[in-house]
Formats: C-alpha cells, structure tokens, sequence
C-alpha cells in the first residue's frame, strides 16, 4: 500500500511562552522489510532559533528545536509518502512461554530491539498482579498465540472513550475503568504479557480509516494511532498486534516509531518559559494513493 500522510499539530497558549524546547517524534522510519518513506517533511510555525534532526536509542526519527523569542502559538506540520507491505503471518513457530523464557535467557544482546528492553515495567506499563491475572486467561500453546487471545479479549472487554483517560493514564488505571482509547489498550496488553514473562513493547504511528459505505471520507478526521510489539522467540521474532481493533497489524498500519511505552515516543516534549496553560489540537490524514498506470 501507498500512502500520502499529513499531520498538523497545532497548540494555543493561554500567556506567551517566551521560549522553549521540544522533541518532536512524528516522522515516520523506513524499517527493512515492511515500510519505505519515499518522502517526508517537518515544518514549525513560528520557526525556531534551533533545530536539529537525530535517531533515538530505539531508531526513531528525532527533531529537537528551540525558541529564544515570544509566541503564542505554534503549529506542526509533517507530511510524508510511504509504501508498506507487511509480511503475512506464517505458521506460527513461536514457543510456548517456557520455552520462551530459556530462548530470551540465551539473548547476549542489549541492541535497541533487544527483548530484554521490554520485559520490565515502564511508567505507563507497570507490572500489575490484576493486568498479569487477566492475561493468565490467555495463556496458550504458543507465545504468539497468547498475544493474539489477550489481543482479542481486550478488543472485546473494554470499551472505546475517548474522554475516559488521557495522555498520563496509566496502565493499571485504565484497566480498573475497562474504559480508554488506543494508547490505553496497548499499555494494558503490554502489562499484561509482561507479567507473564513475554517481552512487548509500545508501537506509534497511524491507522488508514475506512469511512462507512456511501460516505465520504472526512479531512483530518483521522488521528495518531498506538499497538504493540511482541516478542515471539528465537524463530518468530517480533510480531505486532493492534487490541484497539482486535487484529494483527496489517498494511493499513503505517509505523512511526517503537519505545517501552509511550513516554519514549510521544508526538512532542518539551518544556515552556510561560505562565498560563496550552490547548492543543491534532488532525490526521492518511489517504491511500492510487497511481495510474502508464
């Protein structure tokens, strides 16, 4: 699949911040195998005094910038055309968790997508005995088979609120409420196959939406999009898994970066010189491209 994809983040303040500093992680990465950028910007109104564009640990695309000078506002927005053409799911060779266990004890590795990095408890997905109890009902033959049932069980049990959390809640919180939105979802799953000693990790990025039959499809509407990572052992690898949707992640999953949970890939951080609050608004469009042929 082919995607043109826009991104405009925009944020009021209610005093002006007479300077700033922000890292911004929107753009998607090209990731062997499954997704290619063909093209993509950043752009920042006001622009900034600095800038500057990095990888992160875990390979994500970075760009720090700084403002010196007053403002009251200030938009983002990236726009960026990419292929993804994800692998389908083969024969499920992954192991059950013990074997899973003995495999992950013989990985000497601490790379960035080195498992061990997401078997602990991160700030939003703690290690929580209620989350492990739950995901205990999910435990199957295979590891991959577990996180496909607790995938599908939390698509089912909870339920989609977009004013229920927000972008703090955590993990456990979340679960009491059975209640969030994707971010929520996937912060539960990771917990939860933590808990039982399978390495997960947090993925962002966006969802191409279908609007319904008849009807057009609506500018802006979509929004930034959250699933999970899942190690699967030696032979399987990594895997993605979307609970919001019950579903593996398919070619309609375009990725822009992974992270323990969401705190290591967050659309924007930063701090700000001002004494009032901020309002911030997003809108996403991710629009199929169908190219003619010649």
């Amino acid at each position: 699949m082919l995607y043109d994809i826009r991104l405009h983040l925009h944020y009021d303040y209610a005093a002006a911040a007479g300077g700033g500093r922000h890292q911004i992680r929107v753009l998607p990465s090209t990731i062997s195998g499954v997704q290619r950028v063909i093209a993509a910007s950043l752009s920042f109104t006001p622009a900034p005094n600095e800038r500057s564009d990095f990888s992160d640990f875990f390979g994500n695309n970075v760009t720090s910038i700084a403002f010196r000078d007053a403002h009251d506002a200030l938009d983002i927005r990236m726009s960026a055309r990419v292929s993804v053409s994800r692998p389908e799911p083969g024969l499920d060779v992954s192991p059950d968790i013990g074997r899973l266990r003995q495999e992950l004890a013989a990985v000497r590795s601490l790379a960035s997508a080195s498992p061990h990095h997401f078997l602990a408890g991160s700030a939003h997905s703690g290690i929580d005995a209620a989350i492990t109890t739950y995901a205990k009902d999910s435990v199957g033959t295979s590891a991959a088979g577990t996180a496909m049932d607790l995938c599908n069980r939390i698509h089912r049990d909870f339920t989609y609120d977009g004013e229920a959390t927000t972008v703090r809640t955590r993990a456990s919180d979340a679960f009491r409420l059975k209640r969030g939105v994707c971010q929520d979802f996937s912060h539960i799953m990771i917990a939860g196959l933590r808990g039982l000693g399978i390495p997960a990790g947090y993925v962002s990025g966006f969802l191409r939406t279908i609007p319904p039959k008849g009807k057009p499809r609506l500018e802006g509407a979509d929004a930034m999009h959250a699933w999970v990572k899942v190690w699967c052992g030696r032979d399987a690898g990594w895997q993605e898994f979307d609970p919001t949707n019950g579903m593996r992640a398919s070619n309609d999953h375009i990725t822009v970066g992974y992270g323990r949970d969401y705190s290591d890939v967050a659309p924007i951080v930063g701090v700000l010189k001002t004494t009032g609050g901020q309002v911030g608004e997003q809108a996403v469009d991710v629009i199929p491209v169908v190219l003619e042929k010649a």
